[in-house]
C-alpha cells in the first residue's frame, strides 16, 4: 500500500504549525541541502525526474538549469499559489495544512539557483491560505530558516506573500509575474522565458505548490527513491483532486501511473447513488473529457496524451449518467470566456462566439450547423492565441462533441435535453 509523502502531515493536529513540522522531521532537508553545492542539488532534481505539477509538466531540474549562474546577478523564486483551475484544490490544502513543507522546498530551490528573494503569489479568495502563509513565513524567520545567514551557511533569503485579485489567467506564469509587478495580469510573449527575464526583468524560477513540496523529499531520500515511484516518463507521487459524482470527493496522493478506475472506484468510493459513469475530466476543466470506456488509462503524462487527453493538474471531475454534456460544455466554456484576459482576438471573441453557439444548442434554439460551427470555432482558436489558454478553452466543447455528438443533436431536434427528457424540460 502506498504511504503518503506530500500529504503525510495534513491530518495531524496543528499540522500548519512549525512545531508540528519540526517534530516530524521538518527542515532536515534544508540542513542537508546547505551542505551541498547548488550544482549538486540541480543534478539531484534532474535525476529525480520531477516534472512541474502545475499543469505543463516541464522537467523541474531542467528549469533550474536554465537559471543563469553568477553571484552578482539578482534572482528570484516565484511561488504560484493561484490555483484557479476548476476542479483543482490540492495546492490550497497543502498551504492551509502544511505550509512549511513548501517553504522548505522554496529555500532549497532558491539556494540551488542563487536567488535571494522569494515571492508567494496566492489567489485572493484563499483567505485562510493567506493567513497560514503569513504565519508560517514569520515562524520560519523566527527559527532561522529565512533571513540572513540561514543556519550559519552564509545564504540569505527573504520571502513575502502577495494576494492576487482572482483572475484565472494569473495561473499562467508570466501573467502571474505581471500581476506581482502591480500590472494587469496579461501573459507575456515567450521567449524570453522567466528564467532569463522574469519578475522586474530579472531571472526568476517559477514553481507551483505541489512541485516545491516534492523538493525536500528528493533531497532527503534521494533522487533514485523519487524516480522509483511512478512510470518511465512520469516520476513520483501525485495528488489527485477528485470531485463530482463520487461518494468520497477529496485529495488522494498516489503514485503517477495509477489507473483512473482505481482512483474513482477504490479511493473515491465509486459513483454516488450507485449510478453509471458517463464521462471523466481527468486533469482539470481545461483538459479533454474521457468516456467511461477509457477509465483504465494510467494517470500519467504520456498515457493520458495517448488517450487523447492530458494529466494537467490531476484534478479529476467525475460525471455520471444524469449529466447533460451539452450543459457541461456550455458552463465550462462560459467560465473560460469570462476569464479571458482579452489580449488577443481569437480568445477574446472566439470564446464568446463558442459560448453563444453552445448556449443556443442547450436552450433548444440551435441548428445542426451549430455543431459544426462549434467545431470550426474550436479549430480557429486552438494554437492561434497569444498564450496557451486558447488551446485549453476549446477542450470542453470539442471533446464533448467528439464523444457525445448524439446528445447535441437530440437537443437540436427535440428542443429539450436527452438526459432530462423524462422531466419534459422544454426550452421552446
Amino acid at each position: 500500500m502506498f504511504e503518503p509523502i506530500l500529504t503525510r502531515n495534513i491530518h495531524r493536529p496543528n499540522s500548519e504549525k512549525i512545531a508540528t513540522y519540526l517534530a516530524h522531521g521538518g527542515y532536515a532537508a534544508v540542513k542537508l541541502a546547505l551542505t551541498k553545492t547548488p550544482d549538486e542539488l540541480i543534478e539531484m532534481v534532474k535525476r529525480s525526474g520531477l516534472r512541474g505539477r502545475g499543469g505543463a509538466g516541464f522537467p523541474a531540474g531542467v528549469k533550474w538549469g536554465y537559471m543563469p549562474k553568477g553571484a552578482g546577478i539578482q534572482k528570484f523564486v516565484a511561488v504560484n499559489t493561484d490555483e484557479g483551475e476548476p476542479g483543482t484544490f490540492k495546492d490550497r490544502e497543502i498551504v492551509e495544512r502544511d505550509p512549511h513543507q513548501v517553504i522548505e522546498g522554496v529555500i532549497i530551490a532558491a539556494y540551488a539557483v542563487g536567488a535571494s528573494r522569494a515571492y508567494v503569489y496566492i489567489r485572493g479568495e484563499f483567505f485562510l491560505g493567506v493567513k497560514r502563509w503569513i504565519k508560517a513565513i514569520a515562524d520560519a524567520y523566527e527559527y532561522g530558516f529565512l533571513g540572513r545567514n540561514i543556519l550559519g551557511s552564509g545564504f540569505d533569503l527573504d520571502m513575502s506573500v502577495h494576494r492576487g485579485a482572482g483572475a484565472y489567467i494569473c495561473g499562467e506564469e508570466t501573467a502571474m509575474l505581471e500581476s506581482l509587478e502591480g500590472k494587469r495580469g496579461n501573459p507575456r510573449l515567450k521567449p524570453p522565458y522567466p528564467a532569463q527575464a522574469g519578475l522586474f526583468g530579472l531571472p526568476t524560477l517559477v514553481h507551483n505548490i505541489e512541485t516545491l513540496a516534492c523538493i525536500p523529499h528528493i533531497v532527503e531520500r534521494g533522487p533514485e527513491w523519487f524516480a522509483s515511484i511512478g512510470t518511465a516518463e512520469s516520476k513520483g507521487p501525485k495528488i489527485f483532486s477528485v470531485s463530482g459524482h463520487v461518494n468520497r470527493p477529496g485529495n488522494y496522493e498516489l503514485p503517477l501511473g495509477v489507473t483512473l478506475r482505481e482512483i474513482i472506484y477504490e479511493h473515491a468510493g465509486g459513483i454516488r447513488g450507485g449510478r453509471e459513469l458517463k464521462a471523466v475530466i481527468p486533469g482539470g476543466a481545461s483538459t479533454p473529457m474521457l468516456t467511461a470506456s477509457q477509465i483504465d488509462v494510467p494517470m500519467a503524462y504520456e498515457t493520458l496524451k495517448a488517450a487523447g487527453s492530458e494529466l494537467g493538474t490531476g484534478a479529476i471531475v467525475v460525471l455520471d449518467v444524469t449529466t447533460c454534456m451539452v450543459e457541461t460544455a456550455r458552463r465550462l466554456t462560459k467560465f473560460f470566456a469570462h476569464e479571458s484576459c482579452g489580449r488577443c482576438t481569437p480568445c477574446r471573441i472566439g470564446s464568446q462566439r463558442l459560448y453563444e453557439t453552445l448556449d443556443r444548442i442547450e436552450s433548444g434554439k440551435g441548428t445542426m450547423d451549430d455543431i459544426d460551427r462549434a467545431v470550426e470555432l474550436a479549430r480557429g482558436i486552438d494554437g492561434i492565441t497569444f498564450c496557451p489558454m486558447g488551446a485549453m478553452l476549446v477542450n470542453p466543447a470539442r471533446s464533448a462533441i467528439q464523444h457525445f455528438r448524439p446528445e447535441f443533436e437530440y437537443h437540436i431536434l427535440n428542443k429539450h435535453c436527452l438526459v432530462c427528457k423524462s422531466k419534459e424540460r422544454n426550452y421552446g
